[in-house]
């Protein structure tokens, strides 16, 4: 198979700016290690306040690179979590299935292990719940429930007689 060139962007968000900064350039640092990936051209943009936040920072890097395989591009897909992606090159791209049957099961892979993650974080949390109502069930008692007003009566409309005029 041809070589694949890829336009993507990385994008980190965190606080202060120069920290976010630095990791981001680790993060490109550590993908420009990997192998059968070489860098084509790479922009880094200033970090800046992200929307609707007071103290968060958003950078990000435009990278194009060369990459040796499809199974590189998922690897990176997976592992990077890049923000945007854009194919440039090939055209037309003819998929093995072995190629698509890696993808597949590393988005099943990724998949289930988020999966488990939430499921603990949930366990972790009813059981933090629990135990806070042990400790402080005042915390927990309920609020006296507000009884919607009664319904005041309909009343109903009188219609105006029609005056009769006489002839």
């Amino acid at each position: 198979m041809e070589h694949l060139l890829v336009r993507m962007v990385l994008e980190i968000l965190g606080r202060p700016p120069e920290h976010i900064s630095q990791a981001l350039k680790m993060i490109v640092a550590r993908l420009e290690k990997e192998q059968g990936v070489t860098f084509k051209d790479i922009h880094f943009h200033e970090p800046r306040l992200a929307k609707d936040a007071q103290n968060l920072f958003t950078s990000f890097v435009d990278l194009t690179v060369e990459l040796d395989s499809m199974h590189r591009l998922w690897g990176i897909l997976f592992n990077y979590m890049p923000a945007n992606i854009e194919i440039i090159s090939p055209e037309r791209l003819m998929l093995r299935n072995d190629e698509l049957n890696h993808a597949a099961n590393q988005l099943v892979h990724r998949l289930h292990d988020y999966d488990a993650i939430t499921k603990n974080v949930i366990a972790e949390r009813d059981i933090a719940i629990k135990k806070l109502q042990e400790i402080a069930p005042h915390l927990f008692k309920k609020q006296p429930s507000i009884e919607p007003a009664a319904e005041k009566p309909k009343i109903q409309k009188r219609t105006k007689k029609k005056k009769r005029t006489s002839r």
